[in-house]
This record gives C-alpha cells, sequence and structure tokens, in this order.
C-alpha cells in the first residue's frame, strides 16, 4: 500500500513512477492582484479588462464587465485566474489579457494545473484555509506553499487533454440546456396573451377564438394541505413529506430528498385533499410561486403546507395550466399578492382570486400543455446528461490524481 501511496489508481498506459510533491509556488510563476484606483473602472472596452473576482467568470471563463484604464498587475491570455476572496479558491480561465484586482490571482499553469486545483477546492482544500482570516481570503502565502503533486509532463499533458475534452462535453451539454430553457422563456411569452389581450402573439392553426380570463377559484378547487402549517416530527419509516425544496425547475420531484414522516400524516391530509385526483402544487410560502405536477402513481405521501394544491375541474387541461402558472405574467401577479417582511408569503383567499388566461377549445389547451411537457422532458434529460458527466468528472477526478 505504502509504494502506491504517491501513485493514482487509474493511469495511461506506460505511465508507471510515483508522483512527486511540490509547492505550487515552485511549480508554477503566481501573481496576486493589486485593484486599480475606483476613479479609473469604466465600462469602454477599449480600456483595460478587469477581473476582480468571481463575478467576472462565467461557466469558468472571464467575461468583460468592468474595464479600467490604469494597470496594477496583469493576467495574460491562458492564465488561470483563481478567486482568493469568498467563494476563494474558485477557478477559471482567461481568453483575454487584463488586469487583475486584489479579489484574484493569476496562475500561469497547465491544463494540468488548472485540473489540480479544480479537485483542490471541490474537496474544500481553500476553503478550510480560508475560513481561519477575517474575510475568508487567501494571502500569497496559503497559495505559493500549496502542496501539489505532479506526474512528468508528459504524463502532465495526457491527462490535461483527456479532462479539457471532458470540460469541452460539459459545455456542450450545458448550452443545449442553456438553449432549451431560453427557447421555454420565448415560447412562454408568445403563446400566452399579454396583460390585457384576448390572443395569443403565436397560436397553433386552426384556432382563432379569443381566450377567456378566469380566477382561479371558478375553474379548481384550491386547497390549504393542513390548517396547522406545522412540519411534523421526521421519522425512519413513512411516507415522503414533499416539500417545495424538492422539487427542481421544470416541477419534477425528487423523492429522494423529501423528509420521511409517520403514516398517519397521510391519513390527515387525505381529509383535505385526494392525490389520486390530478393535482398541481404552488408554493406559497419562501419559494413563491413553484409550480409542480403532484403525481397519483407512486403510492402514498403527504405535501408541505407551504404550498397549496390545486385540484382543476374536468374542462381544464392539467398540462395547460401548468405552463399557463409558469407565465411570466401569472408569476408576477402571483408575487404582487405576497405579503410578510421576513418571510414571503401567499395567503389561501388571494391564490384563489388569481386569474388564468385561458383558451375554451380543449384541443387547443392540450396542443400547448403537450408542447411544454415535451420541452420539460427535454431539459430534464439534458440536466440529468450533465449531472451525470460532471458526477463522472468527480469521480475521475479522484481516481486520476494524487
Amino acid at each position: 500500500m505504502e509504494k502506491n501511496k504517491n501513485k493514482p489508481k487509474l493511469r495511461f498506459p506506460g505511465f508507471t513512477g510515483p508522483w512527486e510533491q511540490r509547492k505550487l509556488g515552485d511549480v508554477v510563476p503566481i501573481t496576486m492582484g493589486q485593484s486599480p484606483d475606483g476613479s479609473t473602472y469604466s465600462d469602454t472596452p477599449s480600456d483595460y479588462i478587469l477581473v476582480q473576482g468571481n463575478a467576472d467568470l462565467k461557466n469558468g471563463w472571464v467575461t468583460p464587465r468592468v474595464w479600467t484604464s490604469q494597470v496594477t498587475k496583469k493576467a495574460e491570455a491562458g492564465d488561470l485566474i483563481m478567486s482568493v476572496r469568498a467563494p476563494a479558491g474558485e477557478i477559471g480561465k482567461t481568453a483575454y489579457n487584463a488586469v487583475i484586482g486584489r479579489g484574484v490571482a493569476a496562475i500561469k499553469g497547465n491544463e494540468f494545473i488548472f485540473q489540480s486545483l479544480v479537485k483542490m477546492n471541490g474537496e474544500g482544500y481553500w476553503k478550510k484555509l480560508s475560513c481561519g482570516s477575517t474575510f475568508e481570503s487567501l494571502n500569497s502565502d496559503n497559495i505559493k506553499n500549496a502542496k501539489i503533486m505532479i506526474p512528468n509532463l508528459d504524463e502532465q499533458a495526457q491527462i490535461g487533454v483527456f479532462f479539457k475534452n471532458l470540460d469541452n462535453l460539459i459545455t456542450l451539454h450545458q448550452r443545449k440546456l442553456i438553449d432549451l430553457q431560453d427557447k421555454k422563456k420565448s415560447l412562454l411569452q408568445k403563446m400566452f396573451p399579454k396583460n390585457g389581450e384576448d390572443f395569443p402573439e403565436l397560436r397553433f392553426p386552426g384556432f382563432t377564438d379569443p381566450w377567456e380570463q378566469r380566477k382561479l377559484e371558478d375553474i379548481a378547487d384550491v386547497i390549504d394541505p393542513h390548517p396547522s402549517h406545522r412540519a411534523p416530527e421526521v421519522k425512519t419509516v413513512g411516507i415522503p413529506f414533499i416539500g417545495i425544496g424538492d422539487v427542481d425547475e421544470v416541477g419534477n420531484i425528487n423523492y429522494g430528498t423529501a423528509r420521511i414522516v409517520d403514516e398517519k400524516i397521510y391519513d390527515e391530509h387525505h381529509k383535505r385533499y385526494d392525490l389520486a385526483n390530478t393535482s398541481i402544487g404552488i408554493g406559497r410560502v419562501a419559494s413563491l410561486g413553484k409550480v409542480i405536477r403532484l403525481r397519483n402513481d407512486i403510492g402514498k405521501y403527504a405535501v408541505s403546507p407551504t404550498m397549496s394544491i390545486i385540484q382543476f375541474h374536468s374542462d381544464i387541461e392539467i398540462n395547460y395550466v401548468y405552463s399557463c402558472m409558469n407565465t411570466p405574467l401569472f408569476q408576477q401577479q402571483f408575487t404582487s399578492q405576497s405579503n410578510g417582511s421576513t418571510r414571503q408569503s401567499v395567503g389561501i383567499q388571494d391564490l384563489r382570486k388569481l386569474i388564468l388566461n385561458i383558451p375554451l377549445d380543449i384541443g387547443e389547451q392540450k396542443l400547448i400543455g403537450d408542447l411544454f411537457w415535451q420541452i420539460d422532458h427535454l431539459i430534464t434529460l439534458h440536466q440529468r446528461k450533465l449531472n451525470h458527466l460532471q458526477e463522472q468528472k468527480k469521480a475521475l477526478l479522484q481516481q486520476m490524481f494524487v
């Protein structure tokens, strides 16, 4: 076991020697940032790009946001950029020559060094160092004296290429996901009438009638799950108790994260609502306006009183109203009813009075609902693929580095 201590578990063929422990500052040049005078900041792209901290990094790359006419400390295109203030240890790259402020450091490292720093950050190495300081920051000695394990340059190069290709694949899936999310936002604005209008901008062929505005209470039963509003005691055996935090952005419930409560809670709640009926949940405390489809095919569960249950009448297509309640117009209407200084909430009576735009033709409702269901399904698939790739990378960083 001892002789394998300085060797990774997983290696490319042909490499067998142990890795060497070095101080980061002995391996690569490191430049600590120095902020220019505030009077020199500008929004003029002909000035120097200024990198001040994590806000200037997007998807791991410097994204120009602020410029300066004063040069203090510099980073060159291709350098690695590390945040030295909370969140200390975040790492990215720059494709630009830039001025660096005191919130970052520039590191002239190759792809292997970059991935090593990513691994160290993921393991909380930098957070442990920064937590001892008043402002959770890293100083020059923290970074330069950091211990790093390195192989020979050939092995560094192969590892670097492998992880760069993996990062490119992750970025590709991130872009596909963002593209789908943007398309959904655009369609939500175009396929539902704007405020005060009776017709949407974009419509399926064959439908020409005006839409109607209906109060939620006129087309659905709006139910408070439990009047006590107390969270039940957590148990080791029982049923899932779904909170709004157990739901992703397209309304999918993660039953694995839900608390487990006594099965008698189901019986108490069942007196007020029956999840065998098609239902939608909406957050009205804290996560205001978050909408979820409540499944009726997974056995017994109960929902948190931080949401309300909405059960629509038979002439309403559930996937349609789910999409309608996610439109900017409905969400703005919902949040305008919120109250409370520390914990925002919307009252059940206010919720019942909210307005939905409804096409009277159930066929049009179904077409719209099915379209957005398909988009949400694609978003879920891309998110799962992205999560899988990110988890794969974490595992490979553990196996291919010492």
